[in-house]
């Protein structure tokens, strides 16, 4: 698939996934959930959900390391900052042949633009926190999160990507 195809497509993904609503209850719900599923594929993976730059869920599971944690940190600043998901945005990067901090100046101890922390986004609201997944590759990382969050809100119309 072509960079230019593959970002177009995760950007019916960002668009199709808006929420009717959003708060503490509907993130554990779906924290429990990728959990679930990351359990059932024994992936390694560091989970967490943030909202208004409070973490409302975290979990990781056997084989994740604090750096996968540190991961979670680095991609959710980059949702923060551009209102888009940190895979669309390391493929913007891709693209334009720059790395995030020739592309924006952010430090990359702070900000990671690689997959796996997608947009909480609700609508008439916007943009409110991320949830992300760290420890697979970076498109297994954003194709979980997004199939998981497709699921807990019953949106059967989201594209996917190819693994």
């Amino acid at each position: 698939m072509l960079l230019q195809d593959e970002l177009a497509l995760v950007a019916r993904q960002e668009a199709t996934l808006v929420l009717p609503h959003f708060d503490e209850n509907d993130a554990w719900q779906l924290g429990v959930a990728l959990r679930a599923q990351a359990l059932a594929q024994q992936a390694p993976v560091a989970i967490a959900i943030t909202v208004n730059q409070q973490r409302l869920f975290f979990s990781m599971l056997p084989g994740a390391t604090p750096a996968n944690d540190d991961w979670l940190r680095r991609k959710h600043n980059v949702v923060q900052h551009f209102q888009q998901s940190s895979y669309a945005v390391g493929l913007a990067c891709q693209l334009k042949g720059k790395t995030l901090a020739e592309r924006s100046a952010l430090p990359e101890r702070d900000y990671a633009s690689h997959g796996g922390s997608f947009p909480l986004r609700v609508a008439g609201v916007g943009c409110i926190g991320s949830v992300g997944v760290s420890g697979l590759a970076q498109r297994a990382d954003h194709e979980l999160v997004v199939a998981v969050l497709a699921r807990q809100y019953g949106l059967t119309d989201v594209p996917r990507l190819p693994l």
